[in-house]
């Protein structure tokens, strides 16, 4: 298979990565690295994007920035910031990307845990979590030709840990690698509309 990677250079895109290798020829995309190099917060970047690289199997979605603030520091702009990247620019991805993916392809957008168990300073990665994960839901209902949808939701990575655990106090880590794996199946498999939860 033929499988675009979005954020291939991340924790949890390089794992995503060293997963599909071994089946699919991946095509690497992020901001500053990669085969190619998109700015999800454009469309007109997505659009160049998907231009020059042509038809794929799969697009996987391992990006999309968002704020953490304290809820009364979070301003309007602030939060801009997520919505146009979380979310706003994976949904894109797929907006755009649908006449780019070949029958009976597939998506793979990336949430979160925070969207099901709140941490202080989340609210904004929170709300673009569960707002991709209700549009990809919804979304596989009315997807043409086959291709298939779905997003995976993972807990705080281990190979994160050390900087992020002040903020997940009492939360389990979860290695990169299995979350990797969630992603596979979403490729690889059957199913659409799902969340895959590895927490």
């Amino acid at each position: 298979m033929k499988v675009l990677l979005v954020g291939a250079s991340g924790t949890l895109g390089s794992a995503i990565y060293e997963r599909l290798k071994e089946k699919d020829e991946v095509i690497t995309a992020g901001r500053h690295s990669g085969d190619v190099k998109v700015d999800i917060t454009s469309a007109m970047s997505i659009r160049q994007m998907f231009e020059e690289i042509g038809k794929v199997d799969a697009v996987v979605s391992a990006t999309g920035s968002a704020v953490f603030s304290p809820l009364t520091e979070l301003t309007p702009e602030k939060n801009q910031q997520t919505i146009q990247s979380k979310l706003g620019g994976q949904i894109n991805l797929v907006l755009i990307g649908i006449n780019y993916v070949n029958d009976g392809g597939s998506f793979t957008l990336t949430t979160g845990i925070m969207m099901e168990d709140p941490i202080r300073q989340g609210a904004s990665a929170a709300m673009a979590n569960g707002a991709v994960t209700a549009f990809v839901k919804s979304a596989a209902i009315e997807m043409p030709r086959g291709i298939r949808i779905n997003t995976v939701s993972p807990n705080v990575l281990e190979e994160s840990w050390e900087r992020l655990e002040p903020f997940f106090e009492g939360f389990e880590p979860v290695p990169a690698a299995r979350v990797a794996r969630a992603f596979e199946k979403s490729v690889h498999g059957a199913q659409s509309g799902q969340s895959y939860r590895v927490y």
